[in-house]
């Protein structure tokens, strides 16, 4: 999830913020379970070699004509994020490295989208989780696409890049410890 495109397009309004983040997380979870349908309708006989090793729990019980949806129940749907830095400067002024409201605030966004996560493993019945995610690909992919529409701001769309998942920039001067400390609740 593109964090900083909904921040900018919430003008700072976190009420707007949440309303956005709840309706791409809905999307998202959505789709995730379009795809798991979609593959938990194949059969064993699709993947002989994958299903037929009885490495993937519940596989060794199944017969080749029974669907994957036994095995790939055990498996995860993850839902990514990235820019947390960017979207709190685009929210707040500040990121989390610069700032206790701006961390608050953080710890807030992904505390939720947490929540959100277990909430729907609870009502799918499936393990859903939140990735801090490593994006670099994409990082610079939505940052472009992002100043093409909004053009240059300031601490969010000025570099080539958006920050991966939770960290305090890397342009922000700030020894390990320091950066350890203030990311360590976030692994949470």
């Amino acid at each position: 999830i593109n964090l900083p495109r909904l921040a900018i397009e919430s003008e700072g309004n976190e009420a707007v913020f949440y309303e956005k983040l709840q309706h791409m997380m809905e999307m998202v979870a959505q789709q995730l379970l379009d795809r798991f349908e979609i593959q938990a309708s194949k059969h064993i006989y699709n993947y002989p070699f994958l299903m037929g090793q009885g490495v993937w729990l519940d596989s060794d019980h199944l017969t080749l004509q029974d669907d994957l949806r036994e095995v790939l129940k055990h498996g995860t749907l993850s839902i990514g994020f990235i820019g947390l830095a960017e979207t709190l400067v685009a929210m707040t002024g500040k990121h989390h490295g610069e700032d206790e409201d701006a961390r608050e605030l953080g710890l807030d966004i992904v505390s939720h989208m947490r929540e959100k996560c277990d909430g729907f493993s609870k009502k799918y019945k499936l393990n859903f989780s939140l990735l801090a995610t490593p994006a670099e690909g994409i990082a610079g992919r939505f940052t472009k696409i992002d100043r093409k529409e909004f053009g240059k701001i300031k601490g969010v769309t000025d570099r080539e890049f958006y920050t991966n998942s939770f960290h305090v920039p890397v342009y922000y001067p700030i020894n390990a410890f320091e950066k350890i400390r203030l990311e360590a609740p976030y692994h949470a």
